[in-house]
């Protein structure tokens, strides 16, 4: 157990330095690569351990080592991706856009890399880490890895809160944009309907002036005064008609003009709480973000999308003014 330990934090630190060291050579920068805030990626930890343990017997045949180590570390992180994705709803690597991969967790590519990196580390590295562990007091040895354990154990609290901080956020963001879409669609809205009323009423009044017409046709000579009654009345109607669709008209457009106002300042205030919403971050949000460029979140893609834009431009605004 000893010496498992040992060699889990020791490895879990070198593979932590690979990971800088590459993403350094790819992006000419500084990035704080793994799951942690520490300088430690537990995944290589894991994957060293589990190689020693099974393949050690086979240190003297190469292409058996190769292939073991392959098909260990692969499982392994197959198993750690979909594990972390199941848990914090996150992809957190995606090999979607290599050939040769399996649900974009893994890879032929760095399947093979992790097993030409285990024949290096069983054949050449592991025999002066052993060395260098066999120098530390056992005591001592106990008290660091205690120190280890413990650091390692707080890293990971902190880590887990700051991703159920990001994916409350996300939600937030998610729900946030529902209501600004909501309201936008609101100031789209029309008086269709009560014109379409209006429109119906004043055709059925000119259907009974038209009646009215042809009744009266065949009896003009005698009722000549009371048609023109009639029609005085039919016309006074009309004019009140239309007076009171030109007034109702102008209530509807003056509430529609209101609503429409009310619904702006919503809009406004929503924006705005969006806007403070995506840039009040977590501890560690922006180092988790920039570790995993690829990361996506499997509930809510287009709120981290939203999220990740909006951290991208605050930097660049950052940038500027220094």
């Amino acid at each position: 157990m000893y010496q498992f330990l040992w060699i889990f934090f020791i490895y879990a630190f070198l593979g932590w330095c690979t990971e800088v060291s590459y993403a350094a050579l790819n992006t000419g920068k500084f990035v704080n690569r793994g799951f942690l805030n520490g300088p430690v990626c537990p995944i290589y930890g894991f994957g060293v351990v589990i190689v020693l343990a099974c393949l050690t017997p086979l240190k003297g045949n190469f292409l058996l080592l190769f292939l073991g180590s392959v098909i260990l570390t692969s499982a392994l992180e197959w198993l750690t991706g979909f594990v972390l994705e199941k848990l914090f709803h996150q992809r957190w690597w995606d090999y979607s856009d290599k050939p040769f991969n399996l649900s974009g967790y893994i890879c032929l590519q760095f399947s093979i890399a992790w097993g030409l990196a285990c024949l290096f580390v069983v054949d050449i590295l592991h025999p002066s880490i052993e060395f260098f562990i066999r120098l530390v007091p056992h005591t001592l040895g106990w008290v660091l890895l205690t120190l280890f354990a413990a650091t390692m154990a707080v890293d990971l609290a902190a880590t887990v809160r700051t991703i159920a901080k990001i994916n409350r956020q996300l939600t937030q963001i998610d729900e946030m944009a529902a209501r600004i879409k909501s309201a936008s669609n609101e100031l789209g809205e029309n008086l269709a309907d009560r014109v379409l009323d209006a429109a119906e009423k004043g055709a059925d009044l000119r259907e009974d002036w038209e009646d009215l017409m042809d009744n009266l046709a065949d009896r003009r000579e005698d009722l000549e005064d009371s048609l023109a009654e009639r029609k005085a009345e039919f016309q006074e109607d009309l004019e009140d008609w239309k007076e009171n669709l030109v007034q109702r008209k102008a209530e509807l457009q003056a509430q529609k003009d209101q609503r429409r106002a009310a619904r702006k300042a919503d809009l406004a205030e929503l924006r705005d709480k969006l806007q403070d919403l995506m840039d009040g971050e977590a501890f560690g949000q922006r180092r988790l973000m920039a570790a995993f460029p690829k990361m996506r979140s499997t509930d809510h893609t287009q709120a981290l999308e939203r999220l990740r834009r909006r951290m991208e431009l605050r930097r660049d605004e950052s940038k500027k003014r220094h």
